[in-house]
């Protein structure tokens, strides 16, 4: 029997002019808008369980800003704050709510915009728990157009490894990994409201570049949708995109309308994040009319904590990191003998190091579940590579799995094990030594302890993101 309520808002974002903008190893300053920043809410109730799922037009919201959130939430709500799921877009032209990493920006600026950010996403859940409709829901998945997403990090021919290189660079030989072009959708119908549509998809919101605020595609996938459909509104949850992002290193016919080769070697503009929102959104709308409507009988949410060991440095490499270091914060970066892409990962690289040096052996992985009547989602607090996402996607027993990367909090990638062997930028720069744990039996223990014993199927979920990678390394050597 269907018992499932459904809540929504969205309320606007935007930061003031001259804050320093997320993302990239170099100062930014915003200077105008593109469009607006949003956060939408769904509030979900089913019998005595109420929950909050919040998107954010951030590139990041960190741990330290979550945890405000979510007692903000409680305290305005009653809702608890365990059953609060938020999750940032990560688009690149958002502001910074906390200082950036590796330069001096306008603190005071960020300060004031993080209170600003707290207050209206907590505003935002208050809203839609208010706006709770009876609601039946429906899913479906569709297939992503060609020509709008690409596995990024790329076996060279030289027998190296690079994220991102030069578009047209004849040393490129393959990427590494496959792509997974399944683009998520949930339908919710509420009585006398507004419908929802929620897309979930594995894509980097980085397609702009530059100082002007922007949404990036999720921004064209909301109003395209809007416009297009009466009576619907839109809410986005990317998927697992560590690895993916929107550059063809080998462009043919038009893919350069529009378009231009940015800073880091990938194509950007406001042209690229218009064509990737409307292909992201016509497919959405090859499905939408066509979903499988299911009952709702329960919904609930599950915490797990996870050890994962840090990505310490060698103490020979600290003379060079602390060097790179220095020069990037004195605004050098001119001195330190790379470029493009490869000048990114140097740098992050070395401040990734000196943040390590004396770090702990270990890290706490803080992963959620959400579970909406036989759908599920997975928060991960960072960026999984793609193929940890399909896998997770694979465990029986669930009408449609969506993983969602920068989920209640973000603490940097999570990439495949061999990864750390290959190299590359999400590799170099991420703080876990690996995302396989030593006793991957003793993680799938954890979550059985963590979660209710009736959603045995739920821990299969939880217990097959380890199991995931081990077996995508797996089939990585074996094809090698």
């Amino acid at each position: 029997m269907n018992k499932l309520k459904v809540g929504y808002a969205s309320v606007n974002i935007n930061p003031p002019l001259g804050i320093g903008v997320y993302g990239y190893y170099v100062p930014r300053y915003a200077k105008g808008f593109l469009d607006d920043l949003m956060a939408s809410t769904l509030a979900l109730s089913c019998g005595e369980k109420t929950l909050f799922m919040i998107s954010t037009d951030a590139g990041a919201v960190p741990g330290i800003i979550v945890d405000r959130i979510i007692k903000g939430v409680e305290d305005a709500t009653g809702i608890s704050a365990q059953n609060v799921y938020i999750s940032a877009t990560h688009t690149h032209t958002s502001p910074s709510i906390t200082p950036p990493a590796g330069f001096k920006a306008n603190e005071k600026v960020i300060a004031e915009y993080a209170d600003f950010f707290v207050s209206r996403v907590i505003d935002c859940a208050k809203l839609a728990l208010e706006d709770l409709k009876p609601a039946k829901m429906g899913y479906a998945v569709g297939k992503a157009p060609d020509r709008i997403a690409y596995i990024r990090r790329y076996k060279m021919k030289d027998g190296t490894t690079m994220t991102c290189p030069p578009v047209g660079d004849p040393n490129i030989a393959h990427p590494i990994g496959e792509l997974d072009q399944r683009i998520n959708v949930v339908r919710f119908d509420r009585e006398n409201a507004k419908s929802i549509v929620l897309v979930n998809y594995g894509l980097h919101a980085d397609t702009i570049n530059g100082e002007l605020i922007s949404s990036d595609w999720i921004g064209w996938v909301r109003t395209t949708l809007d416009k297009s459909l009466d009576g619907v509104a839109c809410i986005c949850f990317i998927g697992a995109q560590g690895d993916v992002g929107s550059t063809n290193v080998h462009p043919v016919d038009g893919d350069m309308n529009d378009t231009e080769i940015s800073f880091d070697n990938e194509m950007k503009s406001p042209g690229m994040a218009r064509f990737i929102g409307r292909a992201i959104a016509g497919t959405v709308l090859q499905v939408y009319d066509k979903v499988k409507y299911v009952d709702v009988d329960k919904v609930d949410i599950f915490h797990l904590d996870v050890n994962i060991p840090a990505n310490k440095p060698d103490k020979k490499d600290m003379p060079l990191a602390r060097k790179y270091k220095e020069l990037h914060e004195l605004g050098r970066d001119d001195l330190i003998p790379y470029q493009a892409m490869e000048l990114t990962t140097v740098v992050a690289e070395a401040l990734r190091m000196c943040d390590m040096e004396n770090g702990p052996d270990y890290f706490v992985l803080k992963m959620l579940g959400l579970r909406i009547g036989e759908i599920a989602f997975i928060g991960i607090p960072g960026e999984p590579f793609t193929e940890i996402g399909v896998k997770i996607k694979e465990t029986e027993g669930w009408g449609l799995i969506m993983p969602c990367a920068q989920t209640n909090g973000a603490e940097g990638y999570f990439p495949v094990k061999s990864a750390f062997d290959e190299g590359g930028y999400e590799a170099r720069t991420s703080p876990f030594k690996s995302c396989v744990s030593e006793n991957p039996e003793e993680i799938i223990e954890q979550a059985k302890k963590h979660l209710h014993t009736e959603n045995k199927r739920f821990e299969e979920v939880i217990g097959q993101l380890e199991a995931s990678r081990l077996e995508a390394d797996r089939n990585r050597e074996e094809s090698e």
